[in-house]
């Protein structure tokens, strides 16, 4: 089985960030803890803080990833585009978001994805990514 883990911009400074709403942990080293704890799954992430690179990696794994976790960040809320290419795709893909983008700032509760993806997981900090891995290793093997 692989799923690819897409990240959005500013994830990159996960660690560094606002560690109040996106704790301390590089998404690096959590990656690793994943790849730990999922030792039979293909895991493969790509982030970028530049749009077309995300929608860029969502049609390069959307033809063979059994799933995507996409957490577009910002994109979120203005990319119609990666919305559309989350449409586009074969592949399922679950939005994901470490802090809880209803309870933020008004113009976070929009997402231009959520229409597109099987299901969204926000709020649960990096635990979200176990989550939609565990999701589809279930759905897999229903």
């Amino acid at each position: 089985m692989k799923i690819a883990i897409i990240n959005g911009p500013n994830l990159n400074l996960l660690g560094k960030r606002e560690p109040e709403v996106y704790g301390n942990l590089s998404f690096e080293t959590y990656f690793e803890q994943l790849q730990s704890k999922f030792p039979a799954i293909q895991l493969v992430y790509f982030q970028s803080n530049i749009e077309g690179e995300l929608i860029d990696a969502l049609q390069l794994h959307g033809f063979d990833a059994d799933g995507i976790i996409l957490n577009p960040g910002g994109f979120t809320h203005t990319s119609v585009a990666i919305g559309d290419a989350i449409a586009a795709i074969p592949s399922k893909v679950i939005e994901v978001h470490i802090s809880n983008i209803h309870a933020r700032e008004d113009f976070r509760k929009l997402s231009h994805v959520s229409a597109k993806a099987v299901g969204t997981i926000a709020g649960l900090g990096l635990f979200g990514y176990a989550l939609a891995i565990d999701w589809f290793v279930q759905h897999k093997a229903s």
